[in-house]
């Protein structure tokens, strides 16, 4: 069972790397400009670094040259204590704990200057390694060091994302917290086994240490990359928006043209969506804000006794409760376009109709979610068989 667990940890080494890379080649941009995640960005580069001077085939090339081999660790332990400062000082640039920053930083220094010095007065020696047998290499001063930064710092992040994660408003913060800090946390359990076999000689947990490594290294990719997931959500959802909203939008401002804000040069409902006249992230705000505007200008031209018509109509169509406003908004804008269109005049000197004014959008004090969900629920109404049948006339008995 044992030799399986470590089979499937080194299958996952290759994968989680290039996961981390992606995923900081993906948060570099967006990640510079923001001080808190320069850390964030910088631990989990040093982390990536680090898993990737000890790939399989990278130890196996260090192991045939002993000056290689000796190099190649150092290196990877050095950028790996920088690591840990480096997780040090993003949660504290996350809490805001300026003490807690200038401490990560002083710390990041003594421990490699520590470890410097072990190295050298070890005398000459290969690969830094903690062998299931034997002594550690280059020496157990040298490894109770390197792991006591390790946990020190992993021990700390762990606490304070999890603390974070609970008392933050922001879902996607919180995500990235607890990913963050399980990944840190199996970190922690990598090293704490590293301290068992150099103190006491334990054996049994190091064909797991392939496996907790590899999967924080998967967990931390996700962690930075919950933002941009977060983004991509909310761009599809109002990328789906604004394709729901389209043959609504365009028929109200083909009679009432001058509440749309920006030119729109592609006049097709895909084209918008591939060459936005405006900037994506602001595609169906605009939609909305156009929509609304035009159902408030049509509420000008909505003829005498059309809402009760219209609310008649649905309801004789059998159209469910819930969907009924946006139905009888969709059968009274039917009306109130053809009217604008045909050149009839404003309905001047009598009452708007209570029912446009109020259902124009969205129930009054609703956010632009709600908004987003009503239009479009009118949008589908639209071009549902109910409204296309109605004619905004009187029947006769």
């Amino acid at each position: 069972m044992t030799s399986g667990i470590t089979a499937v940890g080194d299958w996952l080494a290759v994968p989680s790397v290039v996961c981390l890379w992606a995923a900081i080649l993906i948060r570099t941009r967006s990640a510079v400009r923001c001080r808190e995640q320069r850390g964030l960005l910088l631990a989990v580069a040093t982390a990536a670094a680090a898993m990737t001077l000890n790939l399989p085939a990278v130890v196996d090339y260090a192991m045939r040259n002993p000056g290689h081999g000796h190099t190649v660790g150092l290196t990877r332990n050095l950028i790996g204590v920088l690591s840990a400062g480096a997780v040090l000082y993003f949660v504290a640039a996350t809490t805001g704990g300026r003490l807690l920053q200038r401490a990560a930083c002083a710390a990041t220094v003594v421990y490699l200057g520590t470890l410097i010095a072990l190295d050298l007065a070890a005398g000459s020696h290969g690969t830094h390694r903690m062998p299931p047998q034997g002594d550690p290499v280059p020496s157990v001063s040298y490894w109770l060091v390197l792991i006591s930064a390790h946990l020190l710092a992993n021990t700390i992040c762990v606490f304070v994302c999890w603390r974070y994660s609970r008392r933050t408003d922001s879902p996607g913060l919180a995500a990235g917290l607890r990913l963050f800090g399980l990944g840190t946390a199996l970190a922690g359990l990598f090293w704490f086994a590293y301290l068992l076999k150099a103190v006491f000689g334990t054996v049994w947990p190091m064909p797991w240490l392939p496996l907790l490594m590899n999967v924080h290294g998967l967990l931390r990719a996700a962690a930075i990359l919950v933002p941009t997931l977060y983004v991509l959500r909310r761009t599809l959802a109002d990328t789906a928006v604004a394709w729901r909203l389209w043959p609504l939008w365009r028929d109200l401002v083909q009679a009432v043209p001058h509440v749309v804000l920006t030119p729109h040069g592609s006049g097709s409902r895909l084209g918008e969506l591939l060459w936005p006249p405006v900037p994506r992230t602001l595609l169906a705000y605009r939609k909305v804000i156009e929509t609304r505007d035009a159902i408030l200008i049509l509420n000008e031209y909505v003829a005498p006794g059309v809402p009760e018509l219209a609310r008649s109509h649905v309801s004789a169509a059998g159209v469910p409760g819930p969907r009924r406003d946006a139905a009888e908004l969709a059968c009274v804008l039917k009306e109130a376009r053809q009217a604008k269109l045909a050149g009839l005049p404003q309905q001047q000197g009598q009452e708007s109709p209570v029912y446009l004014s109020t259902a124009s959008a969205a129930p009054e004090g609703s956010d632009l979610h709600e908004e987003k969900r009503f239009l479009v629920a009118v949008a589908q109404a639209y071009a549902a068989p109910p409204t296309t049948a109605f004619t905004g006339k009187q029947r006769s008995p």
